[in-house]
């Protein structure tokens, strides 16, 4: 006869979720982000209490933030671990739903746990409840389903036996990791059931590395002896799959350079011979250089987005042929590449075994090494004089100068994506977080604290701008209640300096970013520093560059988060370090302004030069 246990559907959840494992003897689900409202708080909000010594709780301040820092935390640990969060129904729910799609696009693993309506409907509609005139099985959380790879609706409480295996399956496999929402019907939260005992006997949950399929393995192992001059992009794949040292082997025995994204970026230290930096829109000129002669562009791990592509215009070689090593065949496959379907790491290894006696031949060393000088005097402190605003290169010169291999400097959007991608020179491997799948605002401060609480012995320095951090800086009060400490960077340029460029780059007229430009009677004069310091932060106002650098260097050691504002000149983009490429941003074909028809004009002679197979 099977042994049961007689649990509320919540307490089940909480109790399974406990003791799920990794390898290395830790819990998978590190624990689950709550805010509590009438959605959840009578059954998962009692389940969770009781089970506090086993499963923490951490009580965020909005729902989206409490979720980017369960990302960031993922992220951080390269996908090996993830935690949950939970919500009340209604607008507690949808908050998550920026959060999800930011999980998907980056492919990070995350338990979203909303509250739903009632199963039963008896006292439908229920306060925030939404309802489809059309449709009486839709919620508002079903709009959860784009943006996660895995949705069940929970009404019943024997449901969790099959939807939590499935959620952590998909979590765990390296090809559909992502987000999951289960949504959790607030009255089947607190129904009782009788569970089989042998559900919540721990389990160990293997992150596994999938073999190439030999007839592709030997293509591309021949696509590559065929290539003069290839180039490797890494993605942030390389990083999830632990290949980073394998591909810096790979790189430097085939001569072979290799070029970053985003998410690929500090896979190798700036340091290494063969990182020529970052590539495409946002790119630098050895790597771009590189780029544009190559016959042969290996993807590891990576989409190939627009920015790392500059919108398919930067691979100009006309016998180019693409490969992509991606674990997910989805990805694979984009573009026209020969794909080659499995891990990483293991997939580079198996290449090497079959090269034996290849030289490529297109590495540009002395390229490279201009390059890097640019960065160094376009970095350095200008020391303008009294009235002088500093560029964002020279705030991250000095971030970079007072810098050390445990600093990680990370962001999200805004300026500071391409000027960090372009100029941050990661020390060591993993110096650099940076969300750009989304490139979500309000990601940074959250999305600090989470790569803090992941890796505490790291030197976390969080890079944004004034438009960001009035977006969403509320989890700066948890750091400081949790004692999470890292140091924000805050540059005030009075508004949104990165889209004004832009918006003038493509045309357009200042309107509606900067401060000044928008319809309003006087511009805020926002005190950050009494903002950050009133939610119990250490803050402070930098004078200039030097300042900063003293600042930076006082807030090591820290218990609790550390926000140094900083004045900046919103009319300076990062490309006069050098680098730089087209992005399609589509231009108004007609216009009565003569400078956006100049800039459709440009815009039309770029779109001849994009070489892509969609």
């Amino acid at each position: 006869m099977t042994q049961t246990i007689r649990l509320t559907a919540a307490q089940a959840m909480i109790k399974w979720l406990s003791v799920q494992m990794t390898e290395d003897g830790e819990r998978y689900i590190d624990g689950m982000w709550g805010i509590f409202g009438h959605g959840n708080v009578a059954g998962l909000g009692e389940a969770m209490e009781k089970a506090k010594a086993e499963f923490p709780t951490w009580r965020g301040q909005n729902e989206q933030t409490m979720a980017h820092a369960a990302i960031a935390f993922s992220k951080t640990l390269k996908r090996k671990r993830a935690q949950a969060v939970t919500s009340s129904i209604g607008p507690g729910a949808t908050n998550m739903v920026t959060a999800a799609a930011l999980a998907h696009v980056n492919r990070i693993p995350v338990l979203f746990v909303p509250g739903d309506v009632f199963a039963n409907r008896r006292p439908d509609p229920v306060l925030q409840q939404i309802e489809a005139f059309e449709d009486g099985t839709v919620s508002a959380n079903d709009c959860f389903r784009p943006v996660v790879r895995y949705y069940d609706r929970i009404s019943r409480p024997e449901h969790i036996l099959t939807a939590l295996p499935r959620a952590l399956a998909t979590m765990t496999d390296p090809a559909t990791c992502g987000p999951v929402c289960l949504s959790f019907c607030q009255d089947t939260q607190a129904e009782a059931y009788d569970y089989p005992v042998t559900f919540f006997e721990p389990k160990v949950w293997r992150i596994r590395r999938p073999e190439p399929d030999a007839t592709e393995l030997a293509q591309v192992a021949e696509m590559i002896r065929a290539a003069k001059s290839p180039v490797i992009v890494s993605g942030g794949g390389v990083i999830y799959s632990e290949a980073e040292t394998v591909l810096g082997e790979f790189a430097t025995r085939f001569g072979i350079p290799m070029v970053e994204t985003q998410a690929g970026k500090s896979a190798l230290p700036q340091s290494h011979p063969m990182n020529y930096g970052a590539t495409g829109v946002d790119g630098s000129e050895a790597a771009n250089a590189v780029s544009k002669e190559a016959d042969l562009v290996i993807g590891v791990g990576t989409r190939f987005q627009d920015f790392t592509t500059g919108s398919w215009s930067l691979f100009e070689n006309p016998k180019r042929k693409l490969v992509s090593i991606n674990v997910a065949a989805y990805d694979a496959v984009k573009h026209g590449a020969y794909p080659l379907v499995a891990d990483a790491k293991v997939a580079l290894e198996k290449l090497a075994a079959l090269l034996d006696g290849y030289q490529a031949t297109g590495a540009k060393p002395d390229a490279r090494t201009a390059w890097l000088a640019k960065v160094d005097a376009h970095c350095a402190d200008r020391k303008g004089g009294e009235g002088y605003l500093p560029m964002d290169c020279e705030v991250i010169g000095a971030v970079q100068r007072t810098s050390s291999a445990a600093t990680v400097a990370m962001c999200a959007a805004g300026t500071m994506p391409g000027a960090l991608k372009l100029l941050w020179q990661a020390p060591a491997a993993g110096g650099y977080h940076m969300e750009y799948g989304y490139s979500c605002m309000g990601y940074e401060v959250a999305g600090a604290m989470g790569i803090k609480l992941a890796a505490p012995d790291r030197d976390v320095v969080c890079f944004v701008g004034d438009g960001s951090y009035m977006m969403a800086n509320s989890e700066l009060a948890t750091a400081v209640m949790r004692r999470v400490p890292f140091t924000v960077v805050l540059t005030d340029n009075r508004g949104y300096g990165c889209i004004n460029r832009l918006q003038m780059h493509t045309g357009g007229e200042q309107f509606n970013n900067l401060y000044k430009d928008c319809n309003i009677e006087d511009q805020p004069q926002i005190d950050y520093v009494a903002h950050a310091a009133s939610m119990g932060a250490h803050a402070v106002k930098a004078k200039d560059i030097a300042d900063l650098e003293a600042q930076l260097t006082a807030a090591k050691g820290r218990a609790i988060p550390t926000v140094i504002v900083i004045d900046t000149d919103p009319m300076h983009g990062p490309g006069e370090a050098g680098g730089g490429h087209w992005w399609d941003v589509a231009v108004p074909e007609v216009s009565t302004t003569d400078k956006v028809a100049k800039a459709r004009d440009g815009y039309v002679a770029n779109m001849k030069r994009q070489n892509t197979v969609n």
